[in-house]
């Protein structure tokens, strides 16, 4: 899949509360095709100790506007950056990187997608084309409290939605893994992206309920072309960069005591 290096420029800047920034960005030129799991290298322009550009997920995107979005969460110097642009400002991006989720075979297979945080991001995209199959995903997204379950107006519109926190201020009060819609419905395919810990509880229950499983990993990758070496996960076949072989990984290929 080719690769560019671009100059896109932000449309929407839509601050979301508590650090959440959902930015909107076109090119001058078409936007490659991009997949669901699939991310991005941006440059954190004026930063003086950012040398390295950030890894972010795609979000969503639009080919009828060519239009990508990416949705960020300030917790350092970078994703600050990315947070404090405006509208017109310019945003340098390398584009598309990795492989993204597995679409489903069959359109009548029962699909679970599960985030948490800002790892919801990428399973809106791919809510979307799953319904554009005809396969309607159960999204179940979790956060600390209500203000970190994001878009949740978009994802009502491409599958069916329930919400844990773990203050219990919204949805059921808990960790998404224990929804209790996990126990009235069984699911053939699940992908989930969020916390390591998260992925591996909801990797526990696709397996108990024998689903096939796709975890995004979400490790550190400082150039996204698998030069860098500093993104390696240990796998079924050896050490694998994840920013080429991954971010997404069917369970079966990771050696996480599950």
């Amino acid at each position: 899949m080719r690769k560019q290096i671009v100059d896109l420029r932000v449309t929407c800047a839509e601050h979301l509360g508590r650090g959440y920034v959902l930015l909107k960005l076109t090119g001058d030129e078409v936007l490659p095709v991009m997949f669901p799991g699939q991310f991005a290298e941006l440059r954190a322009d004026g930063c003086a100790h950012t040398f390295l550009r950030r890894p972010i997920s795609i979000n969503f995107f639009d080919e009828v506007c060519n239009e990508v979005w990416f949705l960020i969460h300030a917790v350092g110097e970078g994703t600050r950056a990315f947070c404090s642009l405006k509208v017109g400002d310019r945003l340098n991006a390398v584009l598309p990187l990795g492989n993204g989720f597995t679409f489903p075979t069959r359109k009548n297979l029962s699909v679970l997608l599960v985030g948490g945080g800002v790892g919801s991001a990428p399973l809106l995209f791919f809510g979307r084309k799953l319904s554009e199959i005809g396969c309607r995903p159960t999204f179940v997204l979790g956060g600390r409290s209500s203000d970190d379950l994001l878009q949740l107006d978009f994802f009502e519109k491409f599958g069916e939605l329930y919400v844990t926190t773990e203050d219990g201020s919204l949805g059921e009060k808990g960790y998404v893994t224990g929804h209790s819609v996990l126990g009235k419905k069984r699911f053939d395919y699940v992908a989930t992206c969020g916390p390591k810990p998260m992925m591996m509880s909801v990797a526990r229950y696709a397996r108990g309920v024998g689903a096939v499983c796709e975890v995004s990993l979400e490790n550190l990758m400082a150039c996204g072309l698998g030069a860098c070496l500093c993104c390696v996960e240990e796998t079924t076949d050896g050490n694998v960069c994840v920013c080429k072989e991954g971010p997404v990984f069917n369970i079966d290929r990771l050696l996480w005591r599950i």
